[in-house]
Order: C-alpha cells, then sequence, then structure tokens
C-alpha cells in the first residue's frame, strides 16, 4: 500500500508509542490520518496505554451485590457484579471491543471480545464460573482496535492492522469445546485490508466496515447473506471516513424513508445519514455538523427511530467538559436537529453505547459501565439510572478501562471490556430498568422456494410457561424475484394459521424483509411454530434467509 505523506508521519510517530506499550502500531491507522482530528485521536489513545492488570479473576461464588456502592472493591450503583476474568486469563494482550451471542439450540449465551492479538470466546451461560473457550488469533499482526459483530452464528471481525480483512467463524463450533482451543477462521474476506469498526444490518444481511483503506473510508458493505461466502457489495464514499455506523430499516416517523435501509455514520465531525438500499447507488440523505464537535465517534438510534444519541470522543479533553452525550431529534431527516446534550457526573471520555428499551448502555473508559435512563430523550431530559465502574482509581478524562458493552443478553446480564482490565459479567439490578423483551428465537437454514410450491420452516419452542402475546413479532426474512407472488403463514403448534402477507399480483418488487405483529394470546408458547409460504404462480423463484419469533 502507498501511503500519504501525513499517513507516514503518523505512523512513524505510532512506532516510538509502540515500544513504550509493546504494541505494533506501525501498520495501524485507526481515526483518519488524513485529518487533523484523526491524527490527534490515534496520537491521544494511544499515549495512555498502561500495563494490563494483574488482578486474580472472580469466579466461582455466588454474585457479588452492590451495597453501599461497592461490590468486591469496584464502584456501583444499581448493578451486582458476577464474575471478571483478566486478560491473561482469556488469551493475553489488552482488550478492545465485545459482543454476544446466544444460541438459540441451546440457550448457552457468549462473550466474544476483542483483544490486540486475537478474539476471545468465552462461555458465560453460568455467569458467576465463566469458560474460556479459546482464541481466534488475529490474521494479521496485533492492532489495538479490533471489531466484532454477529450474523446468522457467525462472528465477523476486522481489525485496524494491514492486511486483516474480515474473518467469518461459525459460532456453533463452541458448542462442544472442553478446553481452551486456538481456532481457525471458517472464511477470510480480503476486498480490504485494515477496517477500524464493523457493523451489521441483520434485517438486510449486509455489513459495513467502516474506516477501511477503501472506500475512502466510508461504509464498505459486504452481501453476508450466506456467512461463509461474502460478496463486495460495494461503497459508500461521498463524505470520506466514518468512524462507526448503525444501519436499519427504518420505522421511524419520516414517511419519506419508511422501509429504506439507512445507515447513521459518525463521520469525525459530522452525523452523516446515508441511503443504502440500493448498493450500487448509496445516497447521502444529510450531513451535519453540531455545536461542541471535536471527534465524532459513534451513536446508536432510540428504538421508535426517532431520536440518536451521539457520542464524541475528544470533547471531554478538548473543552475540559464532563461525559456529553449528544442528543439528536431524527424525526425529519432531511433536517435533523441538535436538540441538547447530557452532562454526565464525571470527565470521563465516553466511547460507545447501545439503547435497549428506555436505557443507554454506554462504556466510558475510566467510568465503566454507565446507563442512562433515556425515557425523557423527547425533552433532552437524560438522567444517569445506574453504573458499574471497572477503573476504581478514578474517572478522568483519559482512554483506559471500559472499552465497551453488550447488554442483549435473554438473561439480562451485560459484559464489559476492559482495556486493561479484562472481561466483567455484571448484572443491573434496577427494578424499574425492563428486562429485554421476550427471547427470540431464530431459523435460519434457508429453504429453497420454486414456482408453485409450498415450504415450512419450523421453530420448536420447549421449556416455556403460559401463553404467547398478544403482539407476537415475527421477522421474515426472504429473497424473491417477485414477492407478490407470495402467501406467508405463521402457524401456531396447534395447528391455527396467521395470515401475515397476501399475495399480489401488483407487487413487482424483490424480497420480503419485514416484521409482522400477531395476537397469539391464546396459543401455549411451548410447540413447534411454523412458517408457511406459498409461492402461487410461476416465473420467479426464491429462498427464505431467515425467520425469527418473539412470543
Amino acid at each position: 500500500m502507498v501511503l500519504s505523506r501525513q499517513k507516514a508521519r503518523l505512523l512513524a510517530g505510532l512506532a516510538v508509542v509502540a515500544a513504550v506499550t509493546g504494541m505494533t502500531a506501525t501498520a495501524s491507522w485507526a481515526h483518519d490520518p488524513d485529518t487533523p482530528a484523526g491524527r490527534d485521536a490515534a496520537r491521544r489513545f494511544l499515549v495512555d496505554r498502561e500495563p494490563v492488570s494483574k488482578a486474580a479473576p472472580i469466579t466461582g461464588a455466588a454474585a457479588t451485590p452492590c451495597v453501599n456502592g461497592t461490590a468486591a472493591g469496584y464502584p456501583c450503583k444499581g448493578v451486582d457484579l458476577l464474575s471478571v476474568l483478566p486478560m491473561n486469563s482469556i488469551g493475553g494482550g489488552q482488550g478492545n471491543d465485545i459482543w454476544g451471542w446466544t444460541d438459540q439450540l441451546t440457550g448457552k449465551e457468549y462473550a466474544l471480545m476483542g483483544r490486540t492479538n486475537g478474539t476471545a470466546f468465552v462461555d458465560i451461560s453460568t455467569p458467576t464460573s465463566p469458560i474460556y473457550l479459546g482464541n481466534l488469533p488475529t490474521h494479521s499482526g496485533t492492532a489495538p482496535w479490533r471489531d466484532i459483530k454477529v450474523y446468522k452464528d457467525h462472528a465477523f471481525i476486522v481489525a485496524d492492522v494491514s492486511g486483516h480483512g474480515m474473518q467469518v467463524f461459525d459460532l456453533t463450533r463452541l458448542r462442544n469445546i472442553s478446553s481452551p482451543q486456538k481456532f481457525t477462521a471458517d472464511k477470510h474476506y480480503a476486498q480490504f485490508g485494515n477496517a477500524h469498526n464493523i457493523a451489521i444490518n441483520e434485517a438486510t444481511g449486509y455489513a459495513y466496515a467502516v474506516g477501511s483503506n477503501t472506500c475512502s473510508g466510508g461504509p464498505h458493505m459486504v452481501d453476508i447473506r450466506t456467512p461463509k461466502t461474502p460478496v463486495s457489495a460495494g461503497c459508500v464514499a461521498a463524505d470520506g471516513y466514518t468512524h462507526d455506523t448503525q444501519c436499519v430499516i427504518y420505522k421511524g416517523p419520516d414517511a419519506t424513508y419508511t422501509g429504506r435501509e439507512l445507515c447513521f455514520n459518525a463521520n469525525e465531525d459530522t452525523l452523516t445519514i446515508v441511503d443504502v438500499t440500493n448498493k450500487a447507488t448509496p445516497k447521502q440523505v444529510v450531513r451535519k455538523t453540531y455545536n461542541g464537535s471535536a471527534y465524532s465517534h459513534q451513536g446508536w438510534l432510540t428504538e421508535d427511530h426517532k431520536y440518536f444519541l451521539l457520542d464524541d470522543e475528544l470533547d471531554e479533553q478538548k473543552r475540559s467538559v464532563n461525559t456529553q452525550t449528544y442528543i439528536w431529534n431524527v424525526q425529519d431527516l432531511d433536517a435533523p436537529v441538535h436538540t441538547g446534550t447530557y452532562t454526565a457526573p464525571s470527565k470521563a471520555i465516553d466511547h460507545n453505547q447501545y439503547v435497549l428499551g428506555n436505557y443507554s448502555y454506554q462504556a466510558n473508559y475510566r467510568a465503566g459501565l454507565r446507563i442512562v435512563d433515556i425515557s425523557k430523550v423527547a425533552t433532552a431530559q437524560l438522567t444517569e439510572a445506574a453504573y458499574f465502574d471497572i477503573y476504581p482509581a478514578d474517572s478522568n478524562g483519559s482512554f483506559n478501562g471500559a472499552w465497551s458493552t453488550y447488554p442483549y443478553f435473554p438473561s439480562g446480564n451485560v459484559v464489559i471490556s476492559g482495556i486493561e482490565q479484562g472481561l466483567f459479567v455484571v448484572k443491573p439490578q434496577l427494578g424499574n430498568i425492563p428486562p429485554p423483551t421476550g427471547q427470540a428465537y431464530t431459523n435460519d437454514t434457508d429453504v429453497a422456494i420454486q414456482d408453485k410450491a409450498t415450504v415450512v420452516s419450523e421453530i420448536p419452542i420447549t421449556a416455556r410457561s403460559g401463553n404467547a402475546s398478544s403482539a407476537v413479532k415475527v421477522d421474515v426474512r426472504i429473497r424473491h424475484t417477485y414477492r407478490g407472488d407470495l402467501a406467508i403463514d405463521v402457524v401456531a403448534p396447534d395447528g391455527t394459521a396467521y395470515r401475515v402477507k397476501d399475495p399480489s399480483n401488483g407487487d413487482g418488487a424483490d424480497d420480503v424483509v419485514a416484521t409482522y405483529t400477531i395476537n397469539a394470546s391464546s396459543e401455549p408458547i411451548n410447540g413447534t411454530w411454523k412458517l408457511r409460504i406459498q409461492d402461487l404462480y410461476t416465473g420467479d423463484t426464491g429462498t427464505l434467509d431467515s425467520w425469527t419469533i418473539t412470543p
């Protein structure tokens, strides 16, 4: 690769940092080195590196409750400690990103934690006694920045180091592991080298690698609907480097974009929204800066897609302010409005946040996990509801401590990745924090849909009690060249059919990507639920990619 003069100067500087930290920084260029803000962000991050913690694991006992503001020596409020695995017990190196996987077959929960030298897989099904299952080594060189997401029981892993590309790992291989393994990837995608982050829209089966050496650093789109056969799908390059993104099928109030696939990009100094429905011709919807911008880092939509919460990684240091969360009203996507800024109690730098219900789960470096009540986001009034601080020494504005968090396990347990500290499993215990919505069950085995044929896909549900809800959610993902040919029913265990889609001669569009709601409150949850698809005409065929039911 031919480096620009700016990249070369940055990498020379990072080589000095690498000599101090022991990390190979000379091939990693997170935070776009072609911009002053990017170079400054990378420099500040690497200079703060500290040695990893040598503390002993905390496992095997009962949960340690948060009492009088502390749990096993960690400051807390409303969050209990379940376990801690330091870095040297999960493969070494320093920590970075984290994500989770729930095995729909067994119900087991797993933490997938990025490290400078690879990816650790940890069974946290017994959260007080997590089991390290092994390591997938980095594809090329040590990387302070690694990122992981999951789709169809596969992990997709990128790293900000030259030549790494995207590793694809079949997570079902973890089911029968009894001792730590050294794993190999099932597939390697090499159409980019370094990438800073990866996002996946599970509703469409597309991955978005951002901050790579392609697409001017913007989203590099990959079709992963067949996980072990990823295919390049296009570039979003109009606004240059994207640091992180969330891509969704839009369901908010702006009718112009209902059902469109949109990416909400943190682009260093702006919130940039892009319509990527047509991968060949992505369209930039809007590009907006904001007062207080220092380095637009990452953000997440509220579940109704009305608001977007954005974190800025350098404002705390550059402006000497406490942790800031920028609140955007995105109900008019052509003209989003920065309606207010939440200021947290500490001076820690915010890093990654994810929304679940009325709460944003934030990993704020030296302040640890912060759970923010966003129920009054419409009036830009956020408040801190709970926290668990994995860096007890202080909550200053330096790049140590909590890198990221994952709050989407059906159990309600939350995992935190600590750069120096390792893996934490915790349990929020605030009575007014709603648990995750009903457990979802997925069948992602492809089923071919032939002309004038009927196909059925089954999901067995066991070990539940009571009836299904009056608002059962059914997510359906079908590839088809004429969706009007299709009639779709959800069939309850007793044979009762609930029609969710009628055929329509006039609907010649491709694919069915939809969420349907049925009232199945008279049906017991336990039993075999079926998705029945009828192709009523000739000339077009397709494939059922997956369907999910949340009863």
